[in-house]
């Protein structure tokens, strides 16, 4: 009988990289029902893989030197037949190659130079232009046709525990609506300022009295206190960001996020929330939340002089200010859209 195949996806961060690798999992799950199907990240992003229905387990790449004989034991021991490598950096060639899985595949795109090839059995390469004209899913699925797997389904699906998800609704308390906000990014260049945030929140609850929650991520505290005063209203704000699976459980509670374009949009995605999200410079195509129902907002684009007090580089969307280009009448008309849908 021949053996089921054991398999590794490499894709160390970050939570909206990770999220999306759901369609790659769903894919491989669909193909070999009964494979087991690990992925290897760093520990902070590991909660979320919990919560995906096609992956069977996690592993954390070495945290130094030391580590690595530890690492390396448990990697061969694990008898993967099949790498995935998404990453494809120095350090994921090596793991790739220590694992002993006949089948290594590396996934590269553009100009970017293929690192240590030999390491690899088989490369899936994508060209510059396709690369920035489509979803980043696609790229992902792209490592699949090495190793003969069909694309069958483009589903990205996280499933939130209903105790967690019961919880968050008896805390939120509200008969209607809930806008659920998450205003941090992991670029502070993103950031959509706190006074608008706090404009549209109000509004939100005035005017279409639905509940806003405010929940932010570790080092966010600041911007939620920021914004928590300048509201005129009542609003949730969670005193300590939730975990991972704690986060997707709010999402799937609540009726729509408001966030940048972020991790957190693409856990709202993933447990089937709709979201308004809120771009700078970056594609809106390459890294677009999964299903419908969304409502993305981009600044026109080339950008104007915006008057900020700091130097922007064009060429970096996590070093520009588009986002404050938006205004809070956009915003807000996006949410109420994106309620009324929900609703």
């Amino acid at each position: 009988m021949p053996q089921l195949p054991r398999i590794l996806v490499i894709r160390r961060r970050y939570l909206g990289d990770v999220v999306l690798l759901g369609s790659l999992f769903r894919n491989l799950r669909l193909h070999w029902p009964g494979a087991h199907i690990a992925a290897l990240v760093e520990p902070s992003y590991s909660g979320i893989l919990a919560l995906n229905p096609d992956v069977d387990a996690v592993m954390a790449p070495p945290s130094g030197a030391a580590a690595w004989p530890r690492f390396v034991v448990r990697l061969r021991g694990a008898g993967y037949t099949h790498v995935f490598d998404i990453d494809n950096t120095e350090r994921t060639a090596l793991i790739s190659r220590l694992s002993g899985a006949p089948f290594r595949v590396a996934l590269h795109h553009g100009t970017h130079a293929l690192k240590l090839r030999a390491l690899y059995t088989h490369v899936a390469h994508e060209a510059a232009d396709v690369h920035e004209a489509q979803p980043i899913t696609e790229y992902y699925l792209k490592a699949l046709g090495p190793a003969g797997v069909p694309v069958a389904t483009r589903e990205i699906r996280l499933v939130a525990p209903e105790p967690d998800v019961a919880d968050w609704r008896r805390y939120v308390g509200a008969q209607g609506q809930t806008l659920l906000v998450h205003p941090g990014s992991r670029s502070a260049w993103r950031i959509w300022p706190a006074d608008r945030f706090a404009a549209v929140c109000d509004r939100v609850q005035d005017e279409l009295g639905a509940q806003v929650v405010l929940a932010g991520g570790p080092g966010e505290g600041r911007l939620l206190a920021e914004i928590r005063g300048l509201l005129r209203t009542h609003a949730l704000v969670l005193d300590a960001p939730p975990s991972l699976p704690r986060l997707a459980a709010l999402a799937r509670a609540s009726s729509a996020l408001l966030c940048h374009d972020s991790g957190p949009m693409h856990v709202a995605a993933a447990v089937g929330t709709p979201v308004i999200a809120l771009y700078g410079s970056q594609n809106p195509v390459l890294f677009r939340p999964a299903g419908q129902g969304h409502a993305l907002l981009v600044p026109p684009m080339p950008c104007a002089p915006c008057g900020s007090p700091e130097a922007c580089v064009p060429a970096d969307s996590y070093r520009n200010h588009c986002v404050r280009r938006l205004t809070v009448d956009e915003v807000y008309g996006a949410v109420r859209a994106v309620l009324a849908r929900a609703r």
